[in-house]
């Protein structure tokens, strides 16, 4: 049975993951900082409960990231998936974020999937290979307006990606990236409450879903469908790629022309 790891796994795109993989037949421990949430990520996912769990983790720390991982490879044996799915939206310029929020961003962004991997890579050599996916973001190519730290950390992943592959390509372990446009998670309806303006959650989101050519947002079992491919053996041969899932949002120049 393969075994996987899941950070963010509770909510959003973590949760889409952590369900597809389990459909796949993979064992799933489910890495998050929301106590909460874990457990109710785990009653939700009951038809699977021999092989769900999660551990309150803050990724951002080396210490509970080495501990969290080792419990799950000594307990296994060897740990063959990781899907680095916690992440944070953060907003500013770079003249108005602050020191705090930057590093905040990348700790939580970019250090944390450098800390899973460094610890995960080890019980990925015992299973002969495994796979590692990333989710990064479209604006690691094309930024909104306000988002320094947030895309630079999106970027930043990208790169990070590449290396690991390049690294451990040779021990049958492959990394790559996924890049999203807007998805329908509980950071996104964050997003949408800070921005109303008086407007419901729901309408901003139907906004936003329309700015993509294929007319909607993603959904979190979009992008869980994407995660399951790159782990599975039908990716063998993709490492160090990054790929694009947006409903066409990457594809379009910002003119118009008239009808």
């Amino acid at each position: 049975m393969k075994i996987a790891v899941v950070t963010g796994g509770a909510k959003g795109i973590g949760f889409g993951s952590t369900k597809r993989l389990l459909a796949d037949g993979a064992r799933v421990v489910m890495f998050d900082l929301d106590q909460a949430g874990l457990e109710s990520a785990e009653k939700q996912l009951a038809p699977y409960a021999d092989r769900i769990s999660g551990i309150k983790v803050d990724v951002s720390s080396d210490a509970q990231v080495k501990a969290a991982v080792n419990e799950v490879g000594d307990k296994y044996g060897k740990i063959d998936y990781l899907v680095n799915c916690a992440g944070i939206q953060t907003y500013g310029t770079a003249e108005n974020t602050s020191e705090e929020t930057w590093d905040k961003t990348f700790d939580v962004n970019v250090k944390s999937m450098y800390l899973t991997a460094k610890y995960t890579i080890p019980y990925m050599r015992k299973a002969k290979g495994g796979a590692i996916v990333n989710i990064s973001s479209v604006q690691s190519l094309a930024n909104q307006k306000g988002v320094v730290a947030y895309a630079a950390s999106k970027g930043a992943i990208n790169s990070l990606t590449r290396a690991i592959a390049l690294d451990h390509s040779n021990e049958q372990i492959r990394c790559n990236a996924i890049l999203p446009a807007s998805v329908d998670t509980p950071m996104l309806r964050s997003s949408a409450r800070a921005f109303s303006d008086g407007r419901s959650e729901d309408e901003i989101l139907e906004e936003w879903g329309k700015s993509h050519p294929i007319g909607r947002m993603a959904t979190i079992d979009d992008i869980g469908e994407l995660v399951g491919f790159l782990c599975s053996d039908k990716s063998s041969f993709i490492t160090g790629s990054s790929y694009v899932i947006d409903g066409g949002l990457m594809t379009q120049v910002p003119v118009i022309l008239p009808e």
